[in-house]
Formats: structure tokens, sequence, C-alpha cells
């Protein structure tokens, strides 16, 4: 019997209704057995700081490090702001890769989606995580790169996924649980 990964996905718009938070349900849906993608919320953590992280850390900052702590790989789905990650993203990040020493990304593999209305796709987002990811040990995905532009067009108006975008999606997170495997 074949094992299923427990994946945790960081969705970096905190929109609830988000083009991203609804890629990445999307890719729940298509995903093989082989991964069970679940979304770790970020919103509630507060930034990162290193006096409030010592003897008692927040809650929100335990909870989120146990969850990734659990997970046997990362999924990033997020926008771009201003040409780079969105801030709530990058607190998570900062958040889960201390304190220094214990941090809850390292060795595990991991992929990025970037997606957006505009026409570049989040490229900007994409790279600046994979240069954090880089520097935090995790083996993020080459292949195939995902920067959607023009996102707002990938949902119908009853909010499906429409059949333009799937193939892709479907391409994505096969190749992503093939990577999974082979670095678990």
């Amino acid at each position: 019997m074949n094992k299923s990964h427990k994946v945790a996905v960081l969705v970096g718009s905190l929109r609830k209704a988000s083009i991203n938070r609804r890629l990445a349900l999307a890719l729940a849906e298509l995903a093989p057995a082989s991964l069970k993608l679940e979304i770790v919320e970020i919103g509630d953590l507060p930034l990162y700081n290193e006096d409030i992280d010592q003897d008692s850390p927040p809650e929100a900052y335990t909870r989120f490090r146990e969850q990734l702590r659990g997970a046997d790989a990362l999924l990033f789905v997020t926008p771009e702001y201003n040409r780079s990650l969105p801030g709530a993203l990058k607190n998570a990040i900062d958040v889960g890769s201390r304190p220094y020493g214990q941090s809850v990304f390292s060795g595990k593999p991991g992929a990025v989606l970037t997606a957006s209305p505009g026409a570049i796709g989040g490229f900007g987002a994409n790279h600046a995580l994979r240069q954090c990811m880089v520097f935090l040990d995790v083996y993020m995905m080459q292949q195939p790169e995902a920067y959607l532009g023009g996102a707002g067009s990938f949902f119908e108006e009853a909010g499906m996924l429409g059949d333009g975008i799937r193939p892709f999606l479907q391409k994505f997170i096969d190749a992503y649980a093939a990577w999974v495997a082979q670095h678990v």
C-alpha cells in the first residue's frame, strides 16, 4: 500500500476568496492519492519578534510550527505583492525558521505556484520565495515552473475551475507528487 504524504500548503493571500486560495483548493482536489494537501493558516501569526519567542512563544507560533513539523512536504501558493512575497507569507517563513537551528522547513521537498491577474504571474514572488527556501534547506521542485498570469479568468462564474487551466494544474500536481516521492 502506498503511503500518503502530508503536504502543508501555505497560501500567501489572506483573503478567504483569494484566487490563490482557490487554486490551492483546486490542487488539493486534483492531487493524486499519494498526497494529502492541507492549508496551514498564517493570518493569525504575530509579526516575528525574537523577544516574544523566548520562554513562552505565542500559541500561534507553536501551532504553526507543529503543523509544519508534522508535514512531509511543503507547497506554496501565493500572489506577488510589489514584486516580492506578501508580508504575511514572509512572516510565516520567519516564524517557521526560528528559533535559530530549529527550522521546521529543513530537509522537506517543496514547490511554489504563483498566480496573479497581471501578465507576469508572480515571477518576482516565485523567485523571492525560492531564494528563502534555498537558505532554509528546502528541496524546491524546478519544473514545471508555475507563474500563472491572467489568473482572474481561471474560474467560471459558478466558482468552478475552468477547463483552460486544469491540464496545467494537473501536470503541476502530478510532477510535484513525483518530486515528493523522490525526496521524502
